[in-house]
């Protein structure tokens, strides 16, 4: 591929760069921390960046998106980087949300959600995981009943739903049928985050923050006119949402965490002050991070090319997703060390905490949206043509299972 702009990439990012300058105090600064911390000012950079025309590039247009292509999405993505623009509040229901919803939803779910999620009207939060399934994610045990009047009514928890604090709406994978393979019971749902009998009890995490939480559902009544796609077929939505979701977190070749030009400029404030051996082990480190960086980025531009090409997303997602964790991880646990002795306090003495906050926060990034084991797995037997990991589960009916899929 050309990595230079052509003449119409060049005046799209010409025109973000623009807006971004001619608004960057509304559109408020990149930090080590997303924007949970302060969601009016949150949703408010975002709305400022959806009148812009810069949120949801590739979506239809109908639905509030440009119609762009991937391309201008990345960039936009670069740019706001470049500015330190934080990111939009709302990258879940962006990324993993809106996308199953285009794919599965019906027109009336498209017209209502739609456009909201995109202007972070509404935040949108995604509920899979529950305590004995999360990388065997098909043995989910809550349920979902239908009564004569066709509502659903929904009993059963869910763990590790990161926003559930601050969300008004969710995507539900729930268990509709026990008595076939777990992977044939299955339907989702939109879910009302407001609705009587859910309860979000926040979950500390070691960074101090709580972005993960339990959800608990307690007969919670759900319209059947929430449901996405058909009864039972749950899977195959929720195959839409984990595409979305691993190319979202590592397909367009963008950095997870702060990045590795961070990494960079906080090596060129800290090298000076470490001994000749030391100096030569950490230029060595910073080397392995930039080339990892590069690697994941080109990565990620070769997934962009061929989605520009009108081809599907590929094996590339999940190895961007898996090689973006593991770098990210290794980058922040660098930078760390080269505080020296400042690394085991909370802040350094002038106040900063961007790296110790990414070490604590980062290993939750290898755990969404498939674990970095799952993501091996995957890539052993879909790309590799490795045997299948032995699944003694696979086809019995959920019911005469134990609850995590142990035999």
């Amino acid at each position: 591929m050309d990595f230079d702009d052509t003449p119409d990439e060049a005046a799209w990012r010409e025109s973000v760069r623009s807006f971004i300058t001619a608004h960057r105090d509304e559109l408020g600064h990149r930090g080590a921390r997303n924007g949970r911390d302060d969601v009016p000012a949150a949703k408010a950079s975002q709305a400022c960046m959806f009148d812009g025309g810069f949120v949801g590039v590739t979506w239809p247009v109908e639905y509030g998106g440009q119609g762009g292509t991937p391309m201008q999405q990345a960039i936009v993505d670069q740019e706001m980087a470049r500015a330190g623009v934080p990111s939009l509040i709302n990258l879940i229901g962006i990324g993993m949300c809106g996308p199953t919803v285009i794919a599965h939803g019906s027109d009336d779910q498209k017209q209502r959600y739609l456009q909201r999620l995109l202007r972070s009207d509404d935040i949108w939060c995604q509920l899979f995981s529950e305590p004995a399934s999360g990388s065997d994610l098909a043995a989910l045990r809550t349920k979902a009943v239908q009564d004569d009047n066709g509502d659903w009514h929904v009993t059963g928890q869910k763990v590790w739903t990161t926003g559930a604090q601050i969300a008004d709406y969710g995507i539900l994978l729930t268990r509709t049928n026990p008595d076939v393979a777990k992977h044939k019971g299955l339907t989702m749902f939109v879910v009302d985050m407001h609705a009587p009998g859910v309860t979000v009890r926040p979950l500390r995490q070691m960074s101090g923050g709580a972005d993960f939480n339990e959800v608990f559902f307690d007969d919670v009544v759900i319209p059947d006119s929430e449901r996405l796609g058909d009864v039972d077929n749950g899977w195959r939505v929720a195959l839409t949402t984990l595409m979305s979701e691993r190319l979202s977190l590592g397909g367009g070749g963008t950095d997870i965490g702060v990045g590795i030009d961070a990494v960079i400029e906080h090596s060129a404030n800290r090298l000076s002050s470490l001994s000749s051996d030391q100096q030569a082990l950490a230029r060595q480190e910073l080397g392995r991070a930039y080339v990892a960086s590069l690697g994941i980025r080109y990565t990620g531009y070769r997934q962009l090319s061929a989605i520009s090409r009108g081809e599907s997303p590929g094996p590339e997602a999940s190895a961007g997703k898996l090689a973006g964790t593991v770098a990210s991880r290794a980058m922040a646990s660098y930078a760390v060390r080269l505080l020296g002795q400042e690394g085991v306090f909370a802040r350094t003495a002038d106040g900063s905490d961007t790296w110790q906050h990414l070490e604590a926060v980062l290993p939750g990034m290898a755990i969404a949206g498939g674990t970095d084991q799952v993501l091996r797995n995957v890539l052993g037997e879909r790309v590799l043509g490795l045997p299948t990991e032995p699944r003694s589960d696979k086809n019995a009916p959920v019911k005469s299972a134990p609850a995590g899929g142990q035999q």
